[in-house]
């Protein structure tokens, strides 16, 4: 009797795996790597993390990108290739749109450093010349070039809208350090005002320690963490 009261009952109960997203409500990043001046394909170096804490990373060589994007959480993804100025983008599955893919294509601008050519819409440039003081936002005199070259750049290019990015390590008091961040891309800001750059088409955004390219405990890390990146919004 037992036994028989056990196979009455056993079709309804379903041992549902412990996944917390399962294959089919995951949503895929993709696209593919260009030349915006040929749109021929580009092999680059494509890292990307999930934000902000980065505790998802990969790093592809193609000319093509795919991955998954867990928990639906946001993506920073950094394009890189010999010849061509790096490309940095915030990937949101809520841009997907109920789909089960994101597709976005990047195009690579020729050029390695600032330059006064024509940039395309979204690509971010790292002012790896700008130099502050340890825990300051005082502007170094060897940073005057690079900041000149920007300042050129969109005086050649009269529509364009930028916005400067500002990153610390990831030491020390979050609060401070979203203070810190602030405070050096107001300074570029100000420079760039200066040099005859209209406000309005200079925004800014600090985001501390939050978006580390790297997580490695090593003064080399923590150097390339401390940073700041110029993303075109309008060209």
């Amino acid at each position: 009797m037992r036994r028989e009261f056990f196979k009455l009952i056993a079709p309804l109960f379903l041992i549902t795996p412990a996944f917390s997203q399962t294959p089919d409500s995951l949503i895929y990043a993709e696209g593919n790597i260009i030349s915006a001046e040929t749109k021929e394909p580009v092999t680059a170096r494509i890292t990307y993390q999930s934000v902000p804490y980065g505790n998802k990373v990969g790093v592809l060589n193609n000319n093509t990108y795919s991955f998954p994007m867990f928990e639906m959480e946001k993506y920073s993804i950094m394009v890189e290739a010999p010849g061509y100025q790096m490309a940095k983008y915030l990937l949101d599955p809520a841009e997907a749109k109920g789909e089960n893919k994101l597709v976005r294509n990047i195009e690579l601008t020729k050029g390695s450093h600032v330059t006064g050519q024509r940039v395309a819409v979204g690509n971010v440039i790292r002012l790896d010349n700008l130099i502050f003081q340890v825990g300051r936002t005082k502007i170094g005199p060897e940073s005057y070039e690079e900041l000149n070259t920007v300042a050129k750049m969109m005086q050649d290019n009269s529509d364009m809208v930028i916005q400067l990015e500002g990153h610390t390590d990831y030491q020390g008091d979050a609060k401070e350090n979203n203070k810190l961040s602030q405070g050096r891309v107001d300074a570029v800001k100000s420079y760039l005002v200066y040099k005859g750059i209209q406000k309005n088409r200079i925004k800014t955004k600090a985001f501390g320690g939050t978006q580390p390219l790297s997580r490695e405990d090593t003064p080399e890390a923590h150097r390339m963490n401390r940073r700041v990146e110029l993303r075109i919004l309008e060209n």
